[in-house]
């Protein structure tokens, strides 16, 4: 079962409670009890790597946030704003079992269509991949780590 896996993250004391074999844990973002999916045993985990490895504040993570995208609403993972409210982070999470390629990152892409945010990032929980985006040039690159949070 693919749903409690180890990942390539740091491991994190979570409390989990099962409902009737229905797996929960306590959400520290959205502050409520969430469903634990594959997708979001590896969200839950990047959530918790940005708070306590990186130093994002959690007042400053949104999960799970609603846009429009060519008249189609979706839902981006895990935004990441700076304390003027500027999105500096875009987050896209996925099962572990869902290899990263060429379709997972043309969907951050044109989510960041939306959102343009400078920094991104791609996970299944295995495997991560940085990217900053430069708009004016037109260009990205990947780059091997996360950048801390920059208090600045």
């Amino acid at each position: 079962m693919e749903l409690l896996l180890p990942l390539n993250l740091p491991p994190y004391p979570f409390k989990i409670n099962d409902h009737n074999g229905q797996l929960t844990l306590f959400d520290v973002i959205r502050k409520r009890e969430i469903i634990i999916t594959p997708e979001e045993w590896v969200r839950q985990h990047f959530v918790q790597y940005l708070i306590n490895q990186k130093k994002y504040p959690k007042t400053l993570i949104k999960l799970e946030g609603g846009h429009k995208l060519h008249g189609m609403a979706k839902r981006t993972d895990i935004v990441v704003y700076n304390p003027a409210g500027e999105k500096i982070l875009l987050v896209e999470c996925k099962a572990p079992s869902v290899p990263i390629d060429q379709k997972t990152f043309d969907q951050i892409a044109r989510y960041n269509m939306v959102h343009k945010v400078k920094l991104l990032a791609v996970t299944n929980g295995l495997q991560h991949y940085f990217c900053l985006i430069d708009f004016d040039k037109k260009d990205y690159k990947f780059i091997e780590e996360l950048p801390a949070y920059d208090t600045r």
